[in-house]
């Protein structure tokens, strides 16, 4: 699983606009601002959603 999903310290039960609005709060300022990185973060926010699916997937197989 993508170690910056589980930085996040979300349950997989959150909706993907939690999972987006808390990694969108935990970058620096100066990393939004940058324009030219606006590919790199929509990659980013990609691989974290991705994660999360993961993560939802797994929750749903295992019992308990």
């Amino acid at each position: 699983m993508c170690r910056a999903y589980q930085d996040l310290c979300l349950p997989p039960e959150a909706s993907n606009l939690t999972v987006l609005r808390t990694a969108i709060r935990r970058l620096h300022p100066d990393t939004l601002a940058v324009r030219s990185w606006r590919a790199a973060r929509k990659r980013y926010y990609r691989d974290l959603l991705s994660a999360h699916q993961a993560a939802q997937d797994q929750a749903r197989v295992q019992p308990g």
